[in-house]
């Protein structure tokens, strides 16, 4: 098993007046060539949005985009009808496919904070789609929950066009899980809160972890860790 940690304070930095960002991967401003992404995953931004500001409408085309809500709240608003308001501990999920136009803003009085996770799709010019997902507060039976997926045989999840799934839950202090990740894939993973070790190696809430060259990874927590894991093919 690799396990390679990427701490927190190493990642990428970007800020505004009502926004600041640090980036798992290269993006925007940001680029060092060690870090463009992890096969189709391309971005993990990790962004804490003032109050009553946010990303005005703007396009994208041809990209999964994952947000999952670690605090406050967040609206989201699209050029094909879709509104709706994302709270802390769940995620929502849209597919730019052809083309749409979407703001994401903070309506709350207080801080937001959310991943943006950007995984390549398998083609072109889909038809674009959005909807929203609760977070599993508990760790499914034996692993993670998938909570978005275009992996044959994986039920219940949030369609995307990838050999991709997000799997995500929450363990335990003291508690552990093994994920099975089969020949050929790989994972990027983040504590969301919660310190945890991966195969033995001590990750501190939101560090990167890159795990692959094994069919499993053991996660283990030192305290109650809030884990989002992108499986993907290696």
């Amino acid at each position: 098993m690799s396990v390679e940690v990427r701490p927190f304070d190493s990642l990428g930095a970007f800020q505004l007046d009502w926004l600041d960002a640090k980036h798992h991967f290269s993006f925007g401003g940001y680029y060092d060539p060690a870090r463009m992404g992890l096969g189709p995953l391309r971005v993990w931004n990790d962004d804490a949005i003032k109050p009553r500001t946010g990303f005005d409408p703007h396009p994208h085309r041809d990209m999964e985009i994952i947000t999952y809500v670690r605090e406050g709240a967040i609206t989201h608003r699209d050029s094909l009808g879709n509104e709706g308001r994302t709270e802390a501990g769940d995620i929502q999920v849209m597919s730019a496919g052809t083309g749409v136009v979407h703001a994401e803003y903070n309506l709350e009085d207080d801080l937001t904070r959310i991943f943006q996770i950007w995984i390549v799709p398998r083609r072109r010019g889909l038809a674009p789609r959005w909807e929203t997902r609760a977070f599993p507060k508990a760790a499914a039976p034996g692993g993670l929950t998938a909570l978005a997926s275009g992996r044959s045989g994986v039920e219940g999840a949030a369609p995307i066009d990838q050999d991709a799934t997000l799997f995500a839950g929450t363990i335990p202090a003291g508690g552990g899980l093994d994920h099975r990740l089969g020949a050929g894939r790989q994972a990027y993973l983040v504590a969301a809160r919660g310190r945890l070790s991966v195969n033995g190696t001590p990750a501190a809430a939101r560090d990167g972890v890159v795990a692959a060259d094994a069919e499993s990874v053991r996660l283990e927590a030192e305290e109650e860790a809030e884990v989002i894991l992108v499986d993907v093919p290696g």
